[in-house]
């Protein structure tokens, strides 16, 4: 059971209501596939107050390389605002005057859960040694974390991309746990093509002479020039063939757009390179694409029809017009399935996988339909 280790403190200047805080389980941590990683630290930020019967938490679960800081400004610990925080806040899609909603680092990431890149008890970086993770052993801890907290039941689970699918974990293996979830842009199972892109990133990085195999701390080395590529094969995954060509396509000479010696959608990929080389490591982009690759609820539970079929909570389905990584007929799948077959909200964007982050208002509106119930 975790138990909780230290108050960290608050993440911006008078505030009392985004914590950055550890848990640790001293017994370590066995998982799926039969490795064990411990003691476990778990990162967690929190916005609004529990209630006295703990019935109002709501569960934010981030995608790939999100981490704690879902709302709130940029502080010390996290560089850049919330990456949901249009939607999380007094008045908001998810209303924190009404609920208390909590956010934590996933198991395997680099933003103060255990990774690759924590210290083993040796005293030493995990690096390679850190084993494989599947989507459920991320939401076996986050299921401990939560009892550690007093939660037992969340008002709801809401999570997108890689986020959906521990939601979706969530709601099958825990179907008592909660009362509603929100699933957006996101599959049941991970498909042929969202494999191929995601194990080509995988080899990217595997690449780089600095990756070391999987030792790089140990050399003080970094694996930049890889994990660079790798986002930005993911980053074009990630938005539309009509926003590349609004934005970076040709002039009105018939020119394609460039950018000094580049073209214009050449400097845009490798700005978001960059960006994630500078707050990510290759190793937890390693393995929790792995972890996404191996997504499949239906997996030693009887098939998909099956697993949703045991889904005992009140289900919304989210996704987006133009998303080409996790596309439209993903959600009409799940939703189908689901025993309540809701109609899938559907939210008009261009820009892509992206948009549940993105497109706030579309976005916003259906959370908000699907908390108000």
């Amino acid at each position: 059971m975790l138990q909780k280790a230290t108050e960290l403190g608050s993440t911006s200047p008078g505030a009392d209501l985004r914590r950055y805080q550890a848990l640790s389980e001293g017994d370590g941590f066995l998982t799926e596939y039969g490795s064990t990683i411990g003691p476990i630290e778990v990162a967690y930020e929190t916005w609004g107050e529990l209630n006295f019967g703990a019935t109002n938490a709501v569960l934010v679960l981030h995608a790939l390389t999100g981490d704690s800081h879902a709302a709130g400004p940029a502080n010390q610990a996290h560089p850049t605002p919330g990456w949901w925080d249009g939607l999380i806040g007094p008045g908001r899609a998810i209303d924190t005057d009404r609920y208390f909603v909590v956010c934590p680092n996933v198991l395997g990431g680099c933003r103060g859960t255990t990774g690759p890149a924590s210290i083993a008890p040796d005293g030493k970086p995990y690096g390679s040694r850190f084993p494989y993770i599947t989507i459920r052993d991320q939401v076996r801890v986050e299921r401990s974390f939560a009892k550690a907290l007093g939660i037992d039941r969340w008002a709801a689970i809401v999570g997108g991309s890689m986020g959906g699918m521990r939601a979706l974990e969530w709601l099958i293996e825990y179907p008592d746990a909660a009362a509603k979830g929100i699933i957006l842009a996101t599959g049941a199972v991970a498909t042929a093509e969202q494999i191929a892109l995601s194990s080509l990133q995988i080899q990217m990085i595997k690449e780089d002479p600095d990756y070391c195999g999987g030792d790089y701390l140990h050399y003080n080395r970094s694996p930049r020039r890889g994990l660079s590529m790798a986002r930005q094969l993911a980053q074009i995954s990630y938005r539309s063939p009509e926003e590349f060509e609004e934005r970076f396509g040709k002039n009105a000479d018939g020119i394609p757009v460039r950018d000094g010696g580049l073209y214009a959608v050449e400097s845009y990929l490798q700005h978001h390179g960059t960006k994630l080389v500078n707050r990510f490591d290759a190793n937890s982009y390693i393995r929790l694409s792995e972890a996404m690759n191996h997504h499949n609820v239906g997996r030693n539970r009887g098939g998909l029809v099956a697993a949703l079929a045991s889904v005992r909570a009140e289900v919304a389905v989210v996704g987006i017009t133009s998303d080409r990584l996790y596309p439209l007929h993903q959600q009409y799948e799940i939703a189908s399935l689901l025993p309540s077959q809701p109609e899938v909200a559907v939210v008009d964007s261009p820009v892509g996988h992206d948009g549940f982050l993105v497109a706030v208002e579309g976005v916003g509106k259906a959370i908000a339909a699907a908390l108000a119930g």
